[in-house]
């Protein structure tokens, strides 16, 4: 990835959209810490490299593309891995961790599965386990690669009330999304093309839309519909 300059706002959604093979995910995996980055990335105002793993993996979680989990692992196990920074080493999870992984499995709809293994879920119900997972650290930043796989619109609603609910308490969230309509609901947008961030700025402004047109060839438009902003394809969108 090129170097590049992305100065994040605290409590803030950010959306980061961009084509296949733009450099999105990589950009969250240096965020992260899991990938090595050009210049100093920080979080919450101190060097990422400072903070002790334990402790910046309270202030900091992650949901990744296609994770691997155990089948065999039973959702309420899944979503208390979530809960690891947290505990001593090989001590058994507190009334808190207890408290963190029941809110986060209500929060997702999903704590009726909570005795069930991932492998009998469906891949939008096991979505949602993870998800569960992430909001279970209980971090004040939170970085999600394609929250929205497998779920369907009325969860796809859900997972944006939770995340303006997020945003509100003063959680930093970050998403990489194929969903550009949603993605728009967001208080900012980095566009990504080519390992580059080309265009950061608030989701309503024009110089957004037309940034996400140009990066996307011309192949969507940004239109008001109601209240809100939503990508349509083009007439210059064609079959190829």
């Amino acid at each position: 990835m090129h170097g590049i300059d992305v100065r994040l706002k605290a409590a803030c959604w950010t959306g980061v959209v961009g084509p296949n093979g733009a450099g999105k995910s990589t950009l969250l995996k240096v965020l992260a810490g899991l990938l090595p980055g050009r210049g100093v990335v920080t979080l919450l105002g101190r060097p990422l490299a400072d903070w002790p793993r334990r402790a910046r993996a309270q202030q900091l979680a992650w949901l990744g593309q296609n994770e691997l989990v155990g089948d065999d692992l039973t959702v309420w196990d899944i979503v208390m891995l979530g809960r690891l920074p947290h505990q001593t080493w090989l001590g058994a999870p507190s009334s808190a961790d207890h408290q963190a992984v029941e809110a986060a499995l209500h929060a997702m709809q999903a704590w009726d599965w909570r005795s069930r293994c991932l492998g009998q879920l469906s891949g939008g119900e096991r979505q949602r386990v993870l998800l569960a997972r992430a909001l279970a650290v209980q971090a004040r930043v939170l970085l999600m690669d394609e929250p929205l796989a497998n779920l369907d619109p009325p969860h796809q609603a859900d997972w944006l009330a939770l995340v303006r609910s997020l945003v509100r308490s003063g959680v930093t969230v970050i998403s990489v999304l194929h969903e550009v309509s949603m993605a728009l609901h967001a208080d900012e947008m980095l566009i990504m093309a080519q390992g580059r961030v080309t265009h950061q700025g608030e989701c309503a402004d024009a110089a957004t839309h037309r940034a996400l047109e140009s990066v996307f060839d011309g192949r969507i438009a940004i239109r008001v519909l109601g209240e809100q902003w939503v990508a349509l394809p083009s007439a210059r969108a064609s079959c190829r």
